[in-house]
């Protein structure tokens, strides 16, 4: 790994701050993952034309896709990139489900300004161990811990689950208590992956879980709540995939309406990584589907760039009302 470094180095914060205003004013913060150079110029992108935080993920299969050392100047690069365009906006560098204390630490020494430590797939004591361990390294370090109560169904790079099981609403004090962490995230519905539901011809997504978030927040007011698996599986994406050679039959998500209302709530962080996949596929497939003597990447990942900007400003303006909060 190359030298340490902290946050602020490059030019990073940690998550408090935007939460604060996120619970205030209504609206979810957007968690947007990225696996490469395009997903992260097109992120920043969005973001800063929409005048909105945001927060970078890569899970650890991705900061090893990417390489830690290219990773650190990637970023320092979009920081730049927002500052050029004339938007100073709030960025945050956040490990989407980090599995050991040992990954977490390599991540807040190599400039991740918030980590996630997801034990829920552990018994309660022991993810209480494991997300208090972290949140002790995290927190002399001013670094912002996201711990997870609850199993999400679906597959997103290393994570996996064949079932969900919903947060139990009686262990969120006990647990927050415990591990000190600074948000928390829930299972009410939300799953991971472009298969989020199994559906019928014609049959509606089921509404997400709002009775457990209502007593979550009765019971920690005013507490950062995360969700997870929160993609909707943009039907015209899907469309042209399968329509261009894909695949992806009864792919399905959680309606943008249900997202609204959730970002109106406690729910402070919403996390987006398959719609971003699915938008660039969709354009990377029509290309070569119209054009299949193409062979230069900038001629197709050039316009799938431009999709995923598009996607990203719709989300935030639209869905999760951050645009305008920076």
């Amino acid at each position: 790994m190359a030298n340490p470094c902290t946050y602020k180095d490059l030019g990073l914060v940690n998550t408090t701050d935007m939460f604060r205003s996120a619970m205030l004013n209504g609206y979810a913060v957007p968690a947007y993952n990225f696996n490469n150079m395009e997903q992260l110029q097109a992120i920043v992108t969005a973001c800063a034309e929409t005048r909105s935080p945001v927060i970078l993920q890569v899970s650890g299969s991705a900061r090893k896709y990417i390489h830690p050392t290219f990773l650190r100047y990637m970023v320092m690069g979009a920081v730049e990139l927002t500052r050029e365009a004339g938007a100073d906006i709030p960025i945050a560098l956040h490990l989407d489900h980090g599995d050991s204390f040992e990954l977490a630490r390599s991540c807040i020494d190599s400039g991740f300004s918030s980590v996630m430590l997801d034990g829920s797939h552990h018994p309660f004591e022991d993810n209480v161990r494991l997300t208090r361990q972290v949140v002790e390294y995290a927190h002399s370090r001013d670094v912002s811990v996201e711990g997870e109560l609850g199993v999400l169904a679906g597959i997103e790079d290393r994570v996996s689950s064949e079932v969900s099981h919903y947060t139990k609403p009686e262990e969120v004090e006990d647990f927050v208590q415990k591990t000190g962490v600074d948000s928390l995230a829930i299972s009410i519905g939300t799953s991971h992956g472009a298969y989020k539901f199994r559906l019928k011809p014609g049959e509606q997504p089921p509404p997400l879980r709002f009775d457990i978030l209502d007593q979550i927040e009765k019971r920690i007011p005013g507490f950062p709540i995360v969700l997870h698996g929160a993609s909707s599986v943009m039907p015209e994406y899907v469309e042209i995939i399968n329509r261009c050679g894909g695949r992806l039959e009864d792919a399905s998500g959680i309606p943008e309406e249900q997202l609204r209302k959730a970002a109106a709530s406690a729910v402070c962080k919403i996390n987006i990584d398959s719609d971003g996949r699915l938008a660039m596929t969709a354009i990377v497939r029509k290309i070569f589907a119209e054009s299949p003597a193409e062979f230069d990447p900038r001629k197709y990942l050039g316009p799938a760039r431009d999709e995923l900007v598009k996607m990203v400003k719709h989300k935030n303006e639209h869905v999760l009302g951050s645009a305008g909060r920076a």
